[in-house]
């Protein structure tokens, strides 16, 4: 296991020049070594990367999968992730390349405190980002301007500018995840009615009593799908995110329960995964306006 800290780590690992800039790098593919091999390596990075794919095929280990990468995908990572090195093919000049910038560079701009809204750097490999030509081009750009802009003398105006190219960057990538989303509406709702049925399935187990209240991670992965990005997907296609829909069914199975059996309140708490009532009854009035006990009085 390598553990890499800093921008001077990242380009002597990779056996490149040293750094123009301590926080942020731009490093083009087609000035990796073609006879690297770093074997069944595995790196623990602390920075955030956001790589193009152009001109290199291979694979590479993250999070649980094994991912294959083609023309034209994007992916991120944010610092503490672990990626395994994986077999790498080179065209004779590839295109692509890969941003790479340490938290303290963004660590006193509002983008540090808006980091988290970015979900896609939670993503998993196979949830990358697939570009047209004109969104590649465009986002190579911009972090050509990042590359200009540490590559000349540092001044007062070097932190700020590099910070808001990196945001508007990622603003793009928002965009574009956006539309992914809205061209694989079909296969969406595919999604949907599979996590929806993940959530009888649990219920019509034993789960409940052995796990408690369904998690968006458990969901996840029963859909091979990080919790991000199947929040995200039921977001973009339902306007609820994937803990509002858990609400919304133990919401409706309490009342049908409340109102379809004997059952004591502990009981119907427990039964939907709840260790302490108190919590159920919390959850059931933050959605319903009312205590449990006040709903089956009025009906």
């Amino acid at each position: 296991m390598i553990t890499i800290n800093t921008i001077t780590q990242i380009h002597e690992v990779l056996g490149l020049g040293k750094p123009k800039h301590p926080l942020v790098t731009l490093i083009h593919h087609k000035d990796y070594p073609r006879d690297l091999d770093f074997g069944n390596a595995k790196f623990v990075v602390d920075l955030y990367q956001i790589s193009m794919k152009e001109g290199v095929e291979g694979y590479m280990g993250y999070g649980r999968n094994t991912y294959d990468f083609q023309e034209g995908t994007m992916i991120f990572t944010k610092p503490g992730q672990v990626i395994t090195a994986g077999d790498k093919e080179f065209d004779e000049d590839p295109k692509g390349w890969s941003l790479m910038f340490h938290p303290d560079l963004i660590r006193r701009s509002a983008l540090a405190k808006n980091i988290s809204q970015y979900t896609f750097f939670s993503y998993d490999v196979h949830e990358a980002l697939h570009l047209s030509d004109e969104e590649k081009q465009l986002l190579t750009n911009l972090v050509n301007t990042i590359e200009s802009e540490y590559q000349n003398p540092i001044d007062k105006h070097s932190q700020k500018l590099i910070v808001s190219n990196v945001e508007l960057l990622l603003d793009y990538c928002m965009r574009y995840y956006d539309r992914q989303f809205y061209l694989r509406t079909n296969l969406n709702q595919d999604v949907i009615t599979k996590f929806e049925a993940v959530l009888e399935a649990y219920y019509n187990s034993d789960k409940p009593q052995e796990l408690g209240v369904p998690s968006v991670k458990y969901c996840g992965e029963a859909l091979n799908m990080s919790p991000n990005y199947l929040s995200d997907l039921l977001k973009k296609e339902t306007g609820s995110n994937a803990k509002e829909h858990i609400h919304r069914l133990i919401l409706n199975k309490a009342k049908n329960r409340l109102l379809g059996t004997t059952n004591s309140i502990g009981e119907i708490a427990y039964s939907l995964g709840f260790e302490y009532p108190q919590h159920f009854s919390k959850l059931f009035k933050s959605k319903s306006g009312m205590s449990p006990a006040q709903y089956r009085r009025m009906n």
